[in-house]
Formats: C-alpha cells, structure tokens, sequence
C-alpha cells in the first residue's frame, strides 16, 4: 500500500535561463518527477533543466497553440497527479505543503485550483483580479488542454480549492510587458479570425470602443483594484489597453481582407 500519491511537475520551457531554475528549485524537494517540454531552446535551458531531471523533452513549436505543448507534456508525465508551472513561476513552501498533505490524505476531487500571486513593479498585488486562483493541478488522465494562448484546462470530475498560492513574476518592467503582448495580440487576433472569421462591425466597434472602458471600471473599481494605489490604476490600464491592441489587430485582419478584393 503507497503512502500517497504521486506527483509530476510539467515545465513549458524556451530561452529562459535566467528564471527556470528558481522554478525547479522551488519543486525539486517535493515532486516526484520533473517533466520539461522545451522548444529547442538556443540559450542554456536545456543545460539548466538537466540539472534537475533527465526528462527533457523537445518539440518544435509555433508558440501559437499552448495547449500542444502542455497536453504533451501530460504525455510524458508518469505520475498519478500534474502540477504545471511556468518558467516565471515559482511554488511556495505552504503549496508545497498543501499540495504534499492532499497526496497523503487522498481526494475526491480530480483537479484544484490554487491562489496565484501576481508580483508587478516591485508590489504583490493583492485586489484588482489579480490574486486570482489558477486551474494548473490535477490527476493524470482526467484533464486535458485546449485553446489558444490562455488555454483552458477541461476536467473530468469535481475541482477543488488550495488557499495556498503560487507566486508569479510575469514581466519586469512596463517595455517587456508590452513586447510580450505585442506578440500575444497578434495569435489572440488571428485565432479569433480562425474561429469566428470576420463579425460585425458593430461587435467590432463595441470591443474598441467599449469594452476596453468596462474593463478597466471592472478592474479598477469593481475588483477594488484602487486599493493597490498607483500600481492598481497602471495594471488596470494595461489590461484594458491589452483587450483593445487584440481587437484592433482583429480589426486590421479585416481592413486587409477587404482591401485585397
């Protein structure tokens, strides 16, 4: 009879040396496996990663469909539970502590979500959505990823909560951030296009005109992001100017689709 299950950390990996391997130390005491699913990395990753585990995998990618990636890094995976963690992620002692207590004591549920905390410009944010919880663990061979860029992880059977919180560093300054959704905007755009092909131009002009306002009311005021003080405002911001780049981008999809007839 084991002690308790089992547990494989999934790590989506490319040039990232200079932050992977806070993320492997940070589950190296406590996981069972460490599974890497890297996209041939021209840095030193791969060379970091193997540290630490001798199951690095590499795929070549479009860095278009995540799902691909974190579906075949379940593939790889031998243990009875996943925990996916990112490269500018790192996972706390007290998840550690959750996570390792829910192993030994069994569960009903087939997956949990876990508190995420968000660290911008030198401040843990703490209103304004953005210590949110995060659907990342879950039992091996009852869940699956789908979807473009934010993949959505569907799974088979109950879900459950941890208070205990992964920390995440996603950009260190505001020129990364933007660079790094300059890129995103352009496959939230074209992958928009590919499922829904071109919508009216009222929808349209509703999520340029519109929505990105609600957004940021809904981050600002109603999710109290205020209380962050400047921080909380510049972040609201960002993600409602980030909601507007991705339409707009949608939007020149079709001034180009019709200038070409």
């Amino acid at each position: 009879m084991k002690s308790r299950e089992t547990i494989s950390a999934v790590i989506m990996t490319k040039n990232c040396e200079d932050l992977v391997e806070g993320t492997l130390k940070s589950v190296a005491s406590w996981v069972d496996e460490i599974v890497v699913i890297d996209g041939f990395s021209t840095d030193r990753t791969v060379e970091i990663c193997r540290r630490y585990t001798d199951k690095v995998f590499q795929n070549r990618w479009d860095g278009y469909r995540f799902c691909t990636e974190r579906n075949l890094g379940n593939e790889k995976a031998t243990k009875d539970w996943c925990f996916h963690v990112d490269p500018d992620e790192r996972a706390t002692p007290e998840f550690a502590k959750a996570v390792t207590r829910m192993l030994e004591k069994g569960t009903r549920h087939n997956a949990f979500e876990f508190r995420k905390k968000n660290f911008f410009m030198g401040r843990w944010m703490r209103h304004g959505g953005w210590y949110h919880y995060s659907l990342h663990l879950f039992r091996r061979g009852k869940a699956t990823y789908d979807g473009v860029i934010h993949e959505k992880l569907h799974v088979d059977g109950s879900i459950g909560k941890l208070e205990a919180p992964v920390e995440h560093y996603p950009f260190v300054s505001i020129k990364q951030f933007v660079m790094r959704h300059n890129g995103y905007s352009s496959r939230e755009a074209m992958a928009l296009k590919e499922e829904k092909g071109m919508l009216p131009e009222k929808t349209i002009e509703f999520n340029l005109k519109e929505k990105p306002i609600k957004r940021f009311f809904k981050f600002y005021i109603k999710k109290r992001g205020f209380l962050d003080g400047t921080h909380g405002f510049i972040f609201s911001v960002l993600f409602a100017w980030v909601h507007f780049v991705n339409w707009v981008k949608y939007w020149e999809l079709g001034s180009h689709e019709n200038s070409s007839r």
